[in-house]
């Protein structure tokens, strides 16, 4: 194993319904696993221990096995070795949230250095795009006909949609090339070593090109199965085919949110173990089986502390940039028509914006890596790896027979 981020190839893991091939370090030297011991007592011998003399109750309160006592759950437990932002070994809900905030406080530097420097030129691309090159929103002329009237919000409708879909372009584009520098950062910090924004980038620019095919696919598919379910409507164009593609639709949202929680660790399993697209969305559903509900429960709970961060810093900004403005976007908006705000405006929720993902991006990139790492603790034993890596002492230095090197 060396100090790349692909830490361990997949090789036939216990993901693939077979045993690891990673073996712990307490077999290496014992009882091979799973087996009885050769020196067993001769058949017809054994007795069952003599019962303990009988000692007189003591006054006090009755002992407890409680943790880390005798009989306890931990007792005789040796403490995982945590040579970066997490402990070796299997992550509860608390540890992969407060690994998150930890690879930010470690690594501040790199991962604001990569987001706030990636926020600044989208938020600037988006708002060139709008001001300079997209159409402003027509008006609705409050005196028209009815008929007007609805081809003017059908007009307004098409040019909100067209620059939504500009914006999300030069959104992804900025969160594609951020993920995969954090993705680097994070993996790093695991092993507790530092990585300098040329050491991520020159890890992460081989992958950002699949990492783009991945990003567009997942989205794709989801759309796909929402336009099917939208298909019986059109076609027969009536109250029926209205109610059975209402029943499509809301059947094509669960398979959605299942196909993305069963495909969340794609991204970093491309990334880190240098698969190709079909290949890492085979290993994302492969870690997640079995831990559909908890990964689910995760990424929901992450998600929603990322937009209660974005709502706390985005807020202020937003009165004090209306203060700012006039309040001349809010009136455009109490007329009926598409909200037009001034440069006062823009320039200050940009800076919002900015100071948003700059917290939110490096938590969300640390959640869904620190949860792969998880999985694949949980399923392929990948604490012996990263031990071995890290250079902590009572682990063999060689390889497990399932590792490649890469």
């Amino acid at each position: 194993m060396n100090d790349t981020p692909g830490w361990a190839s997949p090789g036939s893991a216990p993901s693939d319904g077979q045993q690891g091939g990673t073996p712990h370090p307490a077999d290496e030297a014992g009882t091979p696993p799973g087996r009885w011991s050769a020196q067993q007592p001769p058949p017809g011998q054994w007795s069952p221990p003599s019962p303990p003399p009988t000692v007189p109750a003591q006054p006090g309160p009755p002992p407890t096995a409680g943790w880390g006592s005798p009989g306890g759950p931990a007792w005789n437990r040796p403490q995982a070795a945590k040579p970066g932002v997490i402990p070796l070994r299997p992550l509860g809900l608390g540890e992969i949230l407060d690994g998150s905030v930890s690879v930010l406080r470690r690594h501040w530097r790199t991962a604001l250095g990569v987001t706030v420097a990636v926020a600044v030129v989208t938020r600037v691309c988006d708002v060139l795009l709008e001001r300079l090159v997209l159409p402003d929103p027509p008006q609705i002329d409050p005196s028209a006909s009815p008929s007007q009237t609805l081809d003017q919000a059908a007009d307004a409708l098409q040019s909100t949609l067209t620059t939504s879909l500009v914006s999300l372009a030069v959104t992804l584009i900025g969160t594609l090339f951020t993920t995969a520098v954090l993705t680097v950062v994070v993996s790093r910090s695991v092993l507790g070593r530092d990585v300098t924004f040329g050491d991520a980038w020159h890890e992460a620019r081989p992958r950002l090109l699949q990492l783009l095919g991945l990003t567009l696919l997942l989205p794709l598919i989801s759309a796909a199965l929402v336009a099917v379910a939208l298909v019986p409507g059109f076609v027969m164009g009536n109250g029926a085919g209205i109610a059975v593609s209402v029943l499509l639709f809301l059947a094509a949202i669960v398979v959605a949110v299942w196909l993305m929680i069963r495909f969340s660790l794609a991204s970093p399993a491309l990334m880190l173990e240098r698969q190709g697209v079909i290949t890492s969305m085979r290993r994302s559903a492969k870690l997640v089986r079995g831990a559909w509900w908890r990964t689910f429960g995760i990424l929901l709970l992450a998600g929603l502390l990322t937009l209660l961060v974005s709502l706390v810093v985005a807020v202020p900004f937003g009165l004090i940039a209306t203060v700012a403005d006039g309040g001349s976007g809010l009136d455009s908006v109490l007329a009926g028509n598409a909200p037009h705000f001034g440069l006062t405006y823009t320039i200050i929720t940009s800076i919002g914006s900015v100071i948003a993902s700059a917290i939110t991006l490096p938590f969300s990139a640390g959640v869904t890596v620190l949860l792969y790492v998880d999985r694949r603790i949980r399923r392929e034993a990948l604490d012996l790896e990263l031990a071995r890596a890290a250079g902590i002492a009572g682990y063999s230095a060689q390889p497990g027979p399932g590792y490649t090197g890469r």
